[in-house]
């Protein structure tokens, strides 16, 4: 098998036992395969859940807590323990393991985003395995639904992975839930995600995950419109990693788009913040949503917000209201209203390399990011 670069999801029903605490074979496991992929020379990053799971037992609790105060002390403590897990094992095969803790800032400020793909670089040229976690102590916003499947997918946009393997405890995703309706059918391929994929979607896991099928669907998105194809699969088999690198058995694969998303569309995408909205008319929506052409004053019909020269916005279609995408700006708000009042006004408010067009399903699914 050809050598990849592939980034492992690992969820948190996937390392824990009945009762919601860190099982320690269950990791064992998961470095077994870890270990046989990277004498293979597989060059592997995992997105690991579990720090809550591996820490709310030491602090007395009996069970998972719910409270977000009590998981963020518990993410602080299990935090050390589970990486020590990870390294124990994988030390054993003479692999180093490195810790990296992201939050949603690392990925929408541009320098922090060049610092953390710069010491993932190092650490996977160097043959280190790191260990990504959102940093649970701190990101409040991390402990909703869909954490780390978006984090896992962020990350292997980032490196360009050739792989991004989301396991879960499902073997893929149906077209309606397996446990309930026995004539659901798994989606082997998946050319294409659509809003009807996304009404199939099931919604939340287990009790001791926080991840249901919709939030791998979004992953699924970010992650193949960035040329990163998906395989979604079941952690309950004894070789699941094994099996994934290959995406040859019991699993649902999302076909990358050809031409992925550069890193300054990816930003825009994703992880840019709107500042204001422009509304445009008939003939600048259709410009810019067929023809690849830059947004120019000239089509603009109103402009709301408070942004400023290179800021975010967000271009809708006057009368519909339809989105049509985010782009940075050449003129702040107030610079644009005074050319508004000019009779013949001109110049390039976005111009296309500045721009990401974006359909209703995708902003509406990109909403919680």
């Amino acid at each position: 098998m050809k050598a990849k670069r592939i980034v492992f999801k690992v969820g948190t029903s996937s390392l824990t036992n009945a009762d919601g605490s860190l099982s320690r074979a269950k990791v064992k496991e998961i470095t077994r395969q870890l270990a046989l992929l990277h004498e293979a020379g597989h060059e592997l990053i995992l997105v690991s859940s579990g720090a809550i799971a591996a820490g709310f037992s030491s602090l007395g609790f009996k069970k998972r807590p719910t409270k977000v105060v009590d998981k963020q002390a518990s993410a602080a403590v299990g935090q050390g323990l589970l990486l020590e897990e990870y390294t124990t094992n994988l030390l054993l095969k003479q692999i180093i393991s490195a810790q990296i803790l992201l939050t949603q800032d690392d990925f929408a400020d541009k320098r922090r985003y060049k610092n953390a793909h710069q010491a993932l670089s190092v650490l996977l040229n160097r043959g280190a395995i790191p260990v990504i976690n959102e940093n649970d102590s701190v990101a409040i916003e991390e402990l909703k639904v869909g954490d780390n499947d978006t984090l896992s997918a962020q990350v292997a946009a980032m490196v360009q992975a050739d792989l991004l393997v989301l396991l879960t405890d499902v073997d893929g995703l149906y077209t309606a839930n397996p446990s309930t309706n026995p004539d659901a059918r798994r989606l082997e391929k998946i050319e294409k995600i659509s809003s009807e994929l996304i009404d199939i979607a099931g919604g939340a896991g287990t009790s001791n995950g926080t991840g249901g099928m919709l939030t791998k669907i979004k992953a699924a998105t970010l992650a193949t419109m960035s040329g990163v194809p998906v395989y979604i699969c079941s952690s309950l088999k004894t070789d699941a990693l094994l099996e994934a690198a290959e995406e040859t058995k019991d699993g649902s694969l999302f076909l990358a788009q050809e031409k992925g998303l550069k890193t300054q569309k990816q930003w825009l995408a994703f992880y840019a913040k709107s500042q204001g909205e422009i509304y445009v008319d008939q003939g600048a929506a259709d410009a810019l949503r067929n023809k690849g052409k830059s947004l120019l004053v000239s089509g603009l019909v109103s402009v709301s917000g408070s942004f400023a020269y290179q800021d975010t916005v967000t271009v809708y279609e006057e009368g519909s209201g339809a989105i049509l995408g985010k782009g940075r700006v050449r003129f702040g708000e107030l610079a644009l209203k005074d050319m508004l009042k000019s009779n013949k006004p001109k110049g390039v408010v976005i111009h296309r390399d500045d721009w990401i067009s974006l359909t209703p399903e995708l902003n509406d699914l990109f909403a919680e990011f």
